[in-house]
């Protein structure tokens, strides 16, 4: 399978880097000094034309921004063979958007995050009302090689949007925030920012080892009552970290379902 990335940017990057070895790769910038300059980063031949590369792939993956992909499925639509079909990892626009101007194209929609960048990304993926189940594992197969992968509704995808998409941030504002408390108490930047950033990374993996084991039984099995850690989630409870984040992660789901009108 040979696949074309209309779009070059840090996502479609990390995407680019982890498969060119083990299938062919074409990338397509209109700018082309942007072009130039992501053929030198990525190793791979990048066109200046959406249309050629289209023309040498069989899977096209639609790696612009939101407010840019009609303009692109546009431009595209009329080279759009049946032997073809789209992966789009644009936020918040619909397989049913796509397939208004693309509406006898297979259609595969993946919401990807950052830490793909360092192999350790998470998928959101659906398929469109052309696709089929082999195209959707095709997909799945390939973005593997980066991290994790999870089938849902389209419906959901604005949640996976909010939760993994926009999460790296969240996660980054609440290392930076146990680093600062860190510096404010007396113990150097650096160091509290190395000591909440390994403890997130490692409780990560404690949640993905826990088998039958539920996460609140992790939380009490540090937090034993009476303790300091006890103390903590106290604090937490008392300032409502659970309303907090669902705050947070509402808000963020309305704003990717926005993107996409």
């Amino acid at each position: 399978m040979k696949i074309g990335f209309i779009g070059c940017g840090k996502m479609a990057s990390a995407i680019i880097n982890a498969i060119k070895e083990n299938v062919h790769v074409t990338g397509s910038e209109v700018n082309k000094e942007i072009a130039n300059r992501a053929s030198e980063r990525l190793g791979i031949d990048v066109l200046t034309n959406n249309i050629e590369l289209v023309k040498a792939s069989d899977v096209i993956f639609i790696a612009t921004k939101p407010n840019n992909v009609i303009d692109v499925l546009n431009e595209i639509k009329d080279y759009m063979t049946d032997d073809k079909f789209v992966v789009s990892i644009a936020a918040g626009v619909t397989t049913s958007k796509i397939e208004s101007v693309l509406p006898k194209t297979r259609i595969v929609r993946v919401m990807p995050n950052t830490p793909a960048l360092v192999k350790l990304g998470m998928f959101g993926v659906c398929k469109g009302s052309k696709a089929t189940d082999d195209d959707e594992n095709y997909v799945i197969n390939l973005l593997s090689e980066i991290g994790k992968c999870i089938k849902v509704e389209e419906s959901q995808m604005d949640i996976v949007t909010a939760i993994s998409g926009s999460g790296p941030a969240f996660f980054y504002q609440v290392i930076e925030d146990m680093a600062r408390a860190g510096e404010k108490l007396g113990l150097d930047y650096e160091k509290s920012l190395t000591l909440a950033a390994q403890t997130a990374l490692g409780s990560a993996q404690m949640v993905f080892n826990r088998g039958e084991t539920s996460v609140q039984t992790l939380i009490d099995n540090v937090a034993t009552k009476g303790g300091c850690t006890f103390e903590g989630i106290q604090a937490m409870k008392s300032g409502n970290s659970t309303e907090l984040f669902y705050d947070v992660i509402e808000k963020t789901t309305t704003k990717a379902s926005a993107l996409g009108k």
